[in-house]
């Protein structure tokens, strides 16, 4: 059963102008550290730090219940999916939540959908 769906769209020349005023300051407080060890092998990083931002963002949106950009994040190995942090992580396990993401830059924009699936074993929502 599906849970919930989020798509967003982010300007990779807004994140680009934020990775370069604040550097590894604006990397830190934004995206999880998998994601900071992998954009660091990137010749231009913007890019996929735009659509992580959008994978953060769509997933707060599809998410029914409180949830931070800060605890999510997206690994690759090798295809992207979302990892979480903290509460959130435990929560997202607890509820039985299968995550999906699918994320895309092309010409100055980047997107993200994601998918909150119910885990069919997952009897209640909460």
């Amino acid at each position: 059963m599906i849970l919930g769906v989020g798509v967003d769209l982010v300007e990779v020349g807004r994140v680009r102008a934020l990775y370069a005023r604040y550097g590894r300051r604006f990397l830190e407080r934004v995206y999880l550290p998998e994601e900071i060890a992998y954009l660091k092998t990137l010749t231009d990083p913007a890019p996929a730090l735009a659509a992580r931002f959008a994978a953060k963002e769509a997933f707060v949106k599809a998410y029914p219940g409180k949830a931070w950009i800060t605890e999510v994040g997206v690994a690759r190995n090798p295809w992207p999916r979302l990892i979480f942090r903290r509460r959130l992580a435990k929560e997202v396990a607890r509820r039985g939540i299968r995550p999906w993401v699918s994320l895309s830059h092309e010409r100055g924009f980047a997107v993200a959908v994601v998918v909150l699936e119910l885990d069919p074993g997952t009897s209640s929502r909460n």
